[in-house]
């Protein structure tokens, strides 16, 4: 069903003519070609798939129009390898999708997020992917990707300089303890030597 014009309009087509449209991760916008020889803009809003078989049962539509503002989750793409990740950090991808509006043919497919120069600490902001064709609706300051410091690399930090303290300790020990020894040999070397003086 189209839905967003004067009135509803329902249409029916077999399963593999939305094969392209359904399975992506992409925003598509579709013109949808109805019997009597119309074709109307729209975007997928909703879908629903039989609980058993998964096929799909039904699809909502909503009509675009050239002059009036869509409101719709962009999926977000990373392009490139983070430095960061490459020296053992950990990548959070903390929103996949943005909510954006636009007018339709300022709709885009995906936004594409660079993070070749993330490092260790950085992070890609809302607030870099502005653009006048279009509204974002999260905050500026909404972190869309990061590169945080793995635990693991840092508890084994930790262990290793744990490791240092214990064996400065225990060679600070083992020295008392050979400094004590080497005055109780001396001592019982001096007594016997007082001894046959006498």
């Amino acid at each position: 069903m189209v839905y967003g014009g004067e009135k509803p309009l329902h249409f029916s087509a077999d399963e593999i003519a939305f094969k392209n449209l359904v399975y992506t991760p992409n925003a598509h916008t579709v013109k949808v070609d109805l019997d009597k020889g119309e074709k109307v803009k729209a975007v997928m809003q909703d879908i629903q798939y039989h609980p058993v078989t998964d096929r799909i049962l039904h699809i909502d539509f909503y009509q675009l129009f050239d002059d009036k503002e869509v409101t719709m989750d962009i999926p977000v793409r990373l392009q490139g390898n983070s430095p960061g990740v490459r020296n053992g950090g950990r990548l959070l991808f903390r929103n996949r999708k943005l909510t954006i509006t636009a007018l339709p043919d300022n709709l885009p497919d995906f936004f594409d997020v660079d993070i070749n120069s993330l490092k260790i600490g950085d992070n890609i902001l809302v607030e870099s992917l502005l653009s006048d064709d279009f509204t974002i609706l999260q905050p500026d300051s909404t972190v869309v990707v990061q590169v945080k410091t793995a635990r693991a690399a840092i508890e084994e930090e930790l262990e290793d300089e744990e490791g240092l303290e214990e064996g400065v300790e225990e060679g600070a020990e083992g020295a008392d303890a050979t400094e004590g020894a080497g005055e109780t040999a001396a001592e019982g070397g001096e007594k016997p030597a007082e001894g046959a003086s006498e």
